[in-house]
């Protein structure tokens, strides 16, 4: 009787241990602006060795390859040089379909280091036209088959995570979920404004669990022994990057895509991947990033919403592990968020916020979109143009910065898409 006693009260402990340190944790969420710590931010514009960058040469030259390689090593994880073989098999041919105005391809990137190999889809709707088209590439959360209601897209037969309303349940895709989260890829809507479509299942390239990378492709690029990425090496945000940088090498093969208008974008945790994606890859014209928040376009040191150390504890897999140093330490990292988004200059880049999505922390994007506007100078070139936050749903997107607040929540909606495709028509289009 003592011994379940004392079992009884360690219980009882426990349970008053957690709901404390929930407590705990959500008094410590800063969501009030009259509670953000003092910051002090890195400088774009000095070298590592203390040189004032004034020109887009010394940029160029300079600083961004030292920003860059900051950010491989302390925060997203360099690539490990390997030898892998990428192959491009389309897995359909194209055909007419969506009341005979698209065309629709489904193309097999195809992976290997000559022993083992990771097939993923890349699914491709383009308008019917008889010139090579400009195209937005975006990853998807639960497979290309939920991206439309199209039942001639292939089901992922890769691990999906489980959602009873998206009818995803034992980890695996089901014919149910097609076209379950189309309100967020209006694809019909997007090619009547004459652009192409792509998008890859992101869990093709890595699923999205911390298992210590044993699946995905990360385990093609191991050497000898190795079992984990090294503290500087990629985790799966660089993974999911790298994916859409083998997209784009399809896309150079294809004459049915203008190559040289090729639009990366993402949502939440693939926001902050597209931006990572556009500024390691600048054959990439627009980098777009919607909600992305920490580690995206939100600035870590403000500490607001998610943080740091929050991001690293529920998602340790995103970043390299060097990046975990930096929980509670923000200080002491080398960049900010700001310096991820002047890595794209002088490219066009939008972030995207909404007001109800505090965790992402919306003012956070809206200064980093505002703080990058000085490297975009260097080159002669409008950045955001403004150093006040816009109101709800009036976006700034004139120069070769955009940004919005869209009313409502952590989402992709329509409102967003047209604001995307009204930049991109000011970029691709624009008369210098």
């Amino acid at each position: 009787m003592k011994f379940m006693h004392k079992v009884k009260f360690f219980i009882i402990f426990i349970c008053q241990l957690n709901i404390i340190t929930g407590i705990y944790a959500q008094e410590h969420i800063i969501n009030e602006e009259e509670k953000v710590p003092f910051y002090s931010l890195p400088e774009i514009l000095l070298s590592e060795k203390g040189k004032k960058i004034d020109n887009s040469y010394d940029w160029l030259q300079i600083r961004r390859p030292e920003i860059l390689d900051m950010f491989r090593h302390q925060v997203y994880g360099k690539i490990p040089e390997n030898e892998i073989k990428v192959s491009f098999i389309p897995s359909e041919t194209k055909h007419i379909v969506l009341s005979g105005k698209v065309v629709k391809k489904e193309i097999s990137i195809i992976v290997s280091n000559g022993i083992d190999s990771v097939s993923i889809s890349l699914l491709i709707y383009l308008p019917v036209k008889t010139q090579p088209v400009p195209l937005f590439i975006g990853l998807n959360f639960y497979g290309n088959h939920t991206v439309n209601s199209d039942p001639g897209i292939t089901l992922t037969p890769n691990w999906v995570r489980n959602n009873e309303e998206y009818y995803v349940t034992e980890n695996k895709a089901t014919e149910m979920s097609r076209g379950v989260r189309k309100s967020r890829w209006p694809v019909e809507k997007i090619l009547d404004r004459g652009y192409g479509l792509a998008t890859i299942y992101y869990g093709d390239i890595d699923p999205d669990y911390d298992d210590e990378f044993k699946n995905g492709i990360h385990p093609l690029f191991y050497k000898g022994n190795q079992q984990n990425p090294a503290p500087d090496e990629w985790g799966s945000i660089s993974a999911w990057a790298w994916g859409l940088s083998k997209a784009m090498d399809y896309f150079e093969t294809d004459p049915d895509i203008d190559q040289n208008k090729i639009a990366v974008f993402g949502h939440s945790r693939l926001g902050k991947t597209s931006l990572w994606a556009g500024a390691m890859d600048t054959r990439f014209a627009i980098a777009i990033s919607n909600n992305s928040g920490c580690g995206g376009a939100a600035l870590s040191r403000r500490q607001f919403g998610e943080t740091v150390e929050r991001i690293n504890t529920a998602f340790p897999h995103w970043f390299c592990k060097n990046f975990h140093k930096y929980n509670n330490n923000e200080e002491k990292l080398p960049v900010d968020q700001h310096m991820l988004v002047a890595l794209i200059a002088p490219r066009p880049v939008y972030i995207a916020s909404a007001s109800e999505d505090l965790w992402s922390d919306p003012k956070g994007e809206f200064l980093s979109a505002m703080l990058a506007e000085e490297v975009c100078k260097l080159f002669g070139k409008e950045g955001l143009g403004v150093s006040k936050m816009p109101e709800n749903n009036h976006p700034e997107n004139k120069g070769y910065i955009g940004y919005h607040i869209r009313q409502g929540k952590h989402d992709i909606t329509w409102y967003d898409w047209q604001n995307y495709l009204d930049f991109a028509d000011l970029h691709f289009f624009r008369q210098e």
